[in-house]
């Protein structure tokens, strides 16, 4: 791969995994609207700036597969139900001063995969694989154990999110067009929740006339920029590569929770996070090793 295609792959994967670990000062910035009435929005305007990204689109041909492979379309609105979970928990993660839960789940989010691999996939696992799990068990029972407190919030996020992962390789979409069909599927239930059920201001006609509408409007944007350079980046990456990048997301995550947010961060907490660092030091091991082996055949 040429030097000038990494370096832009690298780029392009920092950009990403940087943005998602700065939506907690977007998140922060419209804290004043409920969790659920963000994530309606954000499907609304993602549905609306992902159709007119799609048009300029260079793979026209995508719709004409899905359509001839209507089992996929089933896949996606499950996986838009389980991306709408993950956006819903997390906003109300971030918005109630529970960032720190919210880092957790996405450190643990590899080896939730893993671990999902080996119950739907019957995959094997190997050794190490299977340290890094229990590591990471152990991290979540001292929470339990010294702060009485079951992180339900990392629970979820890693789970959705792990879940989400793992339909979307059963519905074989790119990443873009996939994402846009699942708020297509979401939009019933948020126009409907909107206009029968929604009590926030957006569902004021009034509202949008305001300049504070246009933090709503720009949810869509929010969420696809970083899937754009996310897709881009993975053209000029190996996937390995990704995989590293993606742990900056969860550490700006813990930076902001801690010294912009000042979330308590106190000594049981942080062994519980030791705990699934050195879990996730074994898998990263693991996996690099696996990969230098393959190289080396």
């Amino acid at each position: 791969m040429a030097t000038a295609d990494l370096r832009k792959g690298y780029l392009l994967g920092l950009t990403t995994f940087c943005i998602w670990g700065m939506f907690p000062l977007y998140f922060k910035a419209i804290e004043q609207y409920s969790a659920l009435e963000i994530v309606t929005q954000r499907a609304i305007w993602s549905a609306l700036f992902g159709t007119l990204v799609l048009m300029l689109w260079r793979h026209p041909g995508w719709w004409q597969e899905l359509l001839a492979h209507p089992r996929r379309i089933g896949v996606l609105l499950i996986s838009s139900v389980l991306i709408a979970t993950n956006w819903l928990i997390y906003v109300w993660a971030v918005n109630h001063n529970h960032m720190l839960e919210a880092s957790l789940g996405y450190y643990i989010n590899p080896l939730v995969n893993v671990l999902l691999g080996l119950i739907v996939l019957r995959e094997r696992l190997r050794p190490l694989q299977w340290l890094a799990v229990a590591m990471a068990a152990v991290g979540v029972l001292l929470q339990l154990i010294t702060l009485g407190d079951f992180p339900w919030v990392s629970i979820i996020l890693a789970l959705s999110f792990g879940s989400y992962g793992l339909l979307r390789k059963q519905a074989p979409v790119a990443a873009l067009p996939g994402l846009v069909v699942e708020t297509w599927l979401l939009l019933p239930i948020a126009l409907g929740w909107l206009f029968f059920f929604g009590s926030g201001p957006s569902t004021e006609w009034s509202f949008w006339t305001q300049p504070e509408a246009l933090w709503l409007v720009a949810a869509g944007p929010v969420t696809l920029l970083p899937l754009l350079c996310f897709n881009a980046a993975a053209r000029h990456l190996p996937y390995s590569t990704l995989g590293f990048l993606q742990y900056i997301t969860p550490t700006l995550l813990l930076i902001l929770a801690v010294w912009v947010f000042n979330e308590p961060f106190p000594a049981d907490r942080q062994l519980a996070f030791m705990c699934i660092w050195a879990g996730l030091a074994v898998y990263s091991y693991d996996a690099w090793r696996l990969m230098r082996k393959t190289a080396g055949n």
